[in-house]
């Protein structure tokens, strides 16, 4: 079985969890997928079976959105509401003055991952030295955060919701505990929920139930994508028969000779499709050289 399958991730999964669950229910080893949800998050998980698992390291940097819940007054070990609480400060926030500092973390910014992550550092996973108690020195991160919006609050119970657009890498709670020090308080994320990822919104998930059915009635495929939707961001470009040949035995080919459907930028990644509309693989592009060069082959043998 090859090609993607959107996960509505349940609380209190692990992307590993999900990815085991699923190859159960699809009767396949190769799965992967696009990017860690802490078990406490729910939403938008891509999972990548068969050849699309070779699209991991070669996906386009789209961007997440994310519905995130938040308590102010408290800090967390973990940064979200699972964590033991390791401060607290009554110090009142008003909507206004919350409003007035999420404009200094709109654009492009950076971040220090928390403890409590798969971040490598020194070879070590952050998550095992802070089960041990230790904590490192982290260097902080570029990330984007492309909007960033007050959904609600209540100063009385100083709770409220954020709407967040992001590049990968960054970490929402992270964001609310930093948004948190700004307004002159703690804070800890309470909920969070991805509502796009890699090009896929909750339209295109399914619950983890409703995958369970379909794949005891038989129908498990009717919940999957092609491989090519990874790539929807990319510029397509369409080759001849002799063209396809070369480019699935690892050629790179002429750039004067291809028929793009779209403007094509120096080094970006293409959707390579062959007669008939077939999605073949990616190419890079090279201008400098007039080549788009072989990067995956994604057809199947």
């Amino acid at each position: 079985m090859d090609g993607v399958i959107v996960l509505d991730k349940p609380e209190g999964f692990t992307s590993f969890d999900a990815v085991a669950v699923m190859r159960g229910l699809a009767k396949e080893r190769k799965i992967g997928h696009t990017g860690t949800l802490d078990p406490l998050a729910t939403g938008v998980l891509p999972l990548l079976l068969g050849r699309a698992a070779k699209a991991c390291d070669l996906l386009p940097d789209t961007e997440k959105t994310y519905e995130a819940r938040f308590l102010l007054g408290q800090r967390r070990d973990t940064g979200d509401i699972t964590g033991a609480v390791i401060g607290e400060d009554e110090t009142p926030v008003s909507r206004q003055a919350l409003e007035g500092v999420l404009g200094c973390f709109r654009g492009d910014i950076l971040q220090v991952p928390p403890m409590y992550s798969a971040v490598s550092v020194g070879g070590k996973r952050l998550y095992e030295l802070a089960r041990k108690g230790v904590e490192v020195e982290r260097p902080a991160r570029p990330v984007s955060i492309h909007s960033l919006e007050l959904t609600a609050y209540d100063p009385e119970a100083r709770a409220g919701a954020l709407r967040v657009s992001c590049s990968k890498g960054t970490y929402v709670r992270v964001l609310i505990e930093d948004i948190a020090k700004a307004a002159g308080t703690l804070g800890a994320m309470t909920a969070l929920r991805r509502t796009a990822a890699c090009g896929f919104t909750l339209e295109d998930a399914h619950s983890l139930e409703s995958l369970k059915a379909m794949a005891r009635a038989g129908t498990l495929t009717n919940a999957l994508l092609p491989t090519e939707a990874l790539f929807a961001s990319c510029p397509r470009v369409m080759v001849s028969p002799a063209q396809a040949a070369r480019f699935q035995n690892g050629g790179w080919l002429d750039v004067a000779r291809l028929r793009p459907t779209e403007p094509l930028p120096d080094g970006a990644l293409c959707r390579v499709c062959g007669p008939g509309g077939a999605f073949l693989g990616v190419g890079r592009l090279a201008l400098h050289t007039g080549r788009l060069d072989f990067v995956k082959l994604f057809l199947p043998q």
